[in-house]
């Protein structure tokens, strides 16, 4: 009763009376008002159902208006009321299935105990009235008896029909038919029913049967139905329910003292509710209890403006949840309270309807919240705006409040678990700044995490909640907060990373690094911080090859430094074949990777043993290495050859950089290893670079700089074919040493005799510089060449004078062909070789022709067919002449390369490149006298050409 009396109390609804719709006049607004004689009701699928009973033993007399005893009536939103006659004498119990429209009522067609039920479909009609699909006494057994309560599950397959003399008679299939449903007898007892109630939860059915002495729980779901009693006191009727979801669908027993709630298998928590119990309802999480109010209390504004009587009934809608009555008003004699459209029907038995509307949700915060908080009931604010299903807004600004109240009262750990409720909607900074002291660290860390937690923190939290932790030395919790799972990070990792860092603690930093692949923090501290070079070199190992090639050329010099061996097998494998150390083998591995060794050398800066390991590995495992690989061995092993001492060594040394010169992987690249051959000084090497690059005047001038004469004749001898200078330069070489070089010149200029290299008068301008050289010296040089000039001077006239005689025939017979007749004594055609007959051609070359014959192999009327390809070529040679006149630049090469510029003067002037030559090569028509002189001129150069 002392709980009782320190609930809150609330006015949630709002009471009005039901007025008749208005008419066609306009007029309305009176009470509406039904039948008399109303004593069940039921609610349900949008109609309040309402049923009427015979008083007495005889008939009262009723309005004429009325339909008689024994109707249903159905009331629908629009208050139009309709009725049909469903018993004879009255109607005692009405069940509306809210999810069917399935009506199942009890009533009576004749005098004395004879009740029977109907199942009405409402969807079906029979002569305008409801159909009704089944009919069937209500008797347990063969004794008569009264009944006192009726439920029906929705599933439509269980009914129970509780009695007065304690009897439950359970239907099971569908109760809508006959053939299809069977009829038993559940319980028996000596107490009347009272109340029943279907309980389902999944596949499991319960029936509560509560009596005025008891309160047993059957399992319907189970052969046998097996039941439990539950306690060992009852309620009267009308007086027990069933809870929605949010009770857990508890039973609903209210006694005098006590309201109690039920389990199918236990009892529950009660209330002391006092007063004698009514009528007892479950509206949407409220428990509405109707009672009888005994003694009279002054005004209040739930009682309204008159003092109550003791005759007046009292409902109260209880919060069971929240614990505070949202309702309580008095009312004059109650028949039930029906729920639909969403709001509360009050029903009295004068007829009138009173309706009890439910105030809003944001209404009734507002009329509470002023109350709660002004007398600090914030825990009761909350429960009620959450049972109200109040908006996170809301809810966040209550908790805010209660938090700010919490916080003045010096309760800073209460305080901050309100604070905590308002992430996400309250501005973190609103709370941070409220517990930066020292003092309160432990409070402001509590918020951080859930704000981490909740994944709605930034760098600035992620960093201010690693302070905290390392400023209390909380080890264990920051280990906590950094080991959760990948997929319930919450923070920002590299703040986090960067905070650890800065604070001193590596381990918990690398580990983060590790885990979230944040692969730069990791090497970053391993080798900055924690110096430990080998671990981050495995580290790498691991990477893909893109972070793998990456972070080497970042991190390679540091790692040489420390771990050279372990970071040359590295590389080694990273610019050949690379896969991650953590992969395992198998027949779907990826194909290995290779970065570029040239880029890995900036690496070897101060380790040219490694390097020199490196790039040889290089060139033998990758025959196809970058160019800059074969370039630096290159000048690794110029350098070691240079600066070794040990003549084996240095031997050995020699072999390797010609082996690696003469691999042919410096064509492209000539001119640098050139470069480098002679910084060190490497003879050999540049004397083969020379040679590859056909620089032979470069090998000659290297021997004559060292002073190799023999070197420099066999320089002459190999390479003077392809250029013919180097005797030269060899004659004037020698030339100018005063040393006794007669063998060497000797064998210069008997060269020089052979190939006809140099003039007689050069090469003794060019000895004459030489003192040491006397005539003896060219002596038989000089014979030799004046011998060979006679011979050619010779041989010169014989050919002059053999042209003369050839030039005088050809002119007389130039002449003769002018003057004299010619005289055509052919007897064969030169083509066919037949016979010659008229008609025939001549030419005067001598040739003669059938006329078909010249007509058919001829080309052109004026030229022989058998000279014609002679004369054509003689042309040919007299055109390519005239075209080469011009060709002064082709002459100049020419006569600059050539060792005797004179033959090539002498053969330009042969051609007629200084002479201007006309050639007719047309006929002009009409003129006799010129086309003689035409073919006589090509006469002329035929026999000259046939001549020589």
């Amino acid at each position: 009763m002392a709980a009782y009396l320190q609930w809150r109390r609330f006015v949630f609804f709002d009471r009005e009376a039901v007025k008749e719709p208005p008419g066609p006049d306009g007029a309305g607004g009176k009470p509406f008002a039904l039948p008399p004689g109303i004593a069940v009701c039921d609610s349900g699928r949008g109609s309040l159902v309402f049923g009427d009973i015979l008083h007495g033993g005889g008939r009262r007399r009723r309005r004429a208006l009325w339909p008689a005893w024994g109707s249903i009536w159905f009331l629908p939103r629009s208050l139009q009321l309709s009725s049909f006659q469903a018993y004879k004498l009255r109607v005692t119990h009405l069940y509306q299935l809210k999810q069917h429209s399935i009506l199942v009522s009890v009533g009576e067609d004749e005098e004395g105990i004879n009740p029977l039920v109907k199942v009405w479909n409402l969807e079906k009609r029979d002569g305008g009235n409801p159909l009704c699909t089944r009919i069937f006494p209500a008797i347990p057994g063969n004794k008569p008896t009264v009944v006192s309560c009726l439920t029906v599950h929705e599933n439509l397959n269980f009914m129970a029909i509780g009695f007065a003399d304690g009897s439950v008679v359970l239907t099971k299939g569908d109760i809508t038919r006959d053939r299809h449903s069977k009829t038993q007898i559940l319980h028996e007892g000596s107490y009347p029913v009272t109340g029943l109630a279907f309980r389902q939860s999944g596949k499991t059915t319960h029936l509560f049967v509560v009596t005025t002495e008891n309160i047993q729980s059957y399992m319907l779901s189970v052969k046998d139905y097996p039941h439990l009693e539950l306690d060992t006191h009852g309620c009267g009727l009308r007086c027990s329910s069933l809870s929605d979801p949010s009770q857990d669908l508890q039973f609903i027993v209210a006694g005098n003292d006590c309201v109690y709630l039920y389990q199918p298998d236990e009892r529950g928590p009660c209330f002391a509710f006092e007063g004698q119990k009514l009528i007892v309802h479950w509206y949407r999480g409220y428990l509405i209890i109707v009672s009888k109010d005994r003694k009279t209390s002054p005004k209040s504004e739930f009682a309204g403006n008159e003092a109550q009587n003791s005759d007046k009934q009292v409902l109260n809608i209880y919060d069971l949840c929240n614990k505070f009555i949202a309702y309580s008003s008095i009312f004059d004699d109650i028949v039930d309270v029906l729920a639909e459209w969403g709001s509360l029907y009050v029903l009295t038995r004068d007829g009138k309807i009173h309706v009890l509307q439910e105030k809003d949700t944001q209404t009734k915060l507002e009329a509470c919240k002023s109350m709660l908080f002004r007398k600090n009931l914030f825990e009761m604010a909350i429960n009620l705006a959450k049972s109200h299903h109040l908006d996170s807004d809301g809810l966040s600004e209550i908790f805010r409040q209660y938090g700010d109240h919490l916080y003045n009262k010096g309760n800073h750990d209460g305080a901050i678990q309100q604070y905590i409720r308002t992430i996400g909607k309250l501005e973190p900074s609103y709370v941070i700044r409220k517990f930066l002291d020292a003092q309160r660290i432990h409070n402001l860390t509590a918020y951080l995490q859930t704000l981490h937690l909740q994944s709605l923190a930034n760098a600035d939290h992620t960093t201010l909640l690693l302070n905290c932790y390392t400023k209390l030395k909380d080890s264990s919790k920051l280990e906590e907060f950094i080991k959760t799972s990948e997929s319930e990070v919450h923070f920002d990792v590299e703040t986090a990373i960067k905070v650890l860092r800065q604070a001193g603690y590596y381990s918990h930093a690398v580990y983060l690094a590790e885990k979230h692949a944040h692969h730069e923090w990791y090497l970053k501290i391993q080798l900055e911080d924690i110096k430990n070079y080998q671990e981050a070199l495995c580290y790498i190992g691991k990477l893909p090859f893109d972070q793998a090639e990456s972070n080497m050329k970042r991190y390679g010099k540091i790692l040489m430094h420390h771990v050279p061996n372990e970071t040359t097998e590295l590389l080694k494998i990273l610019c050949t074949d690379y896969r991650p150390s953590g992969d395992n083998e198998g027949p779907g591995m990826l194909e290995g990777k290779k970065a570029n060794s040239e880029e890995f050398i900036p690496v070897f800066a101060n380790n040219s043993r490694e390097l020199k390991a490196f790039l040889e590995h290089m060139t033998e495992v990758q025959a196809d290495s970058p160019q800059g690989v074969y370039d630096t061995l290159l000048e690794l092993r110029l350098q070691n050859w240079a600066h070794e001492q040990d003549e084996q060594i240095k031997e050995k040394l020699h072999n390797e950089a010609l082996t690696l010169l003469k691999s042919g992987r410096f064509k492209t690249v000539f001119d640098k290893a050139l470069v480098l051959c002679q910084m060190h000084n490497f003879k050999d090497g540049v004397l083969y670079l020379y040679e590859q690059g056909k620089l032979f005047q470069q090998i000659m001038h290297y021997h004559m700089q060292n002073e190799q004469y023999k070197k420099v004749i066999e320089v002459c001898e190999l390479y003077g074919d392809q250029e013919a200078c180097l005797w030269e330069q060899a004659l004037g070489y020698f030339a100018r040493k005063e040393e006794d070089c007669k063998e060497y010149i000797a064998a210069v200029l008997k060269h020089i005799e052979s190939k006809n290299l140099m003039p007689p008068l050069l090469v003794v301008q060019t000895l004459a510089h030489n003192s040491t050289a006397t005539l003896s010296v060219i002596k038989d040089y000089l014979v030799n060449k004046l011998q060979k000039q006679s011979r050619q001077i010779e041989q010169d006239e014989q050919k002059i004078q053999k042209y003369r005689e050839e030039t005088t025939r050809i002119r007389q017979e130039i002449e003769e062909l002018k003057a004299s007749p010619k005289i055509f004594q052919k007897t064969k055609c030169s083509i066919c070789t037949s016979a010659l007959e008229l008609p025939s051609v001549h030419f005067l070359c001598g040739h003669s022709f059938h006329q078909h014959c010249f007509e058919s192999y001829s080309e052109s009327d004026s030229e022989c067919p058998t000279c014609m390809p002679e004369n054509r070529k003689v042309m040919d040679m007299i055109r390519a002449q005239e075209q080469k006149r011009d060709l002064h630049d082709q002459f100049q090469h020419q006569l600059k390369c050539s060792n005797d510029g004179f033959s090539v003067v002498a053969d330009y002037f042969g051609r007629g490149v200084f002479n201007k030559l006309t050639l007719i090569t047309d006929l002009p028509s009409g003129k006799a006298a010129t086309t003689i002189e035409a073919g006589l001129q090509r006469e002329l150069l035929i026999h000259a050409k046939r001549s020589t």
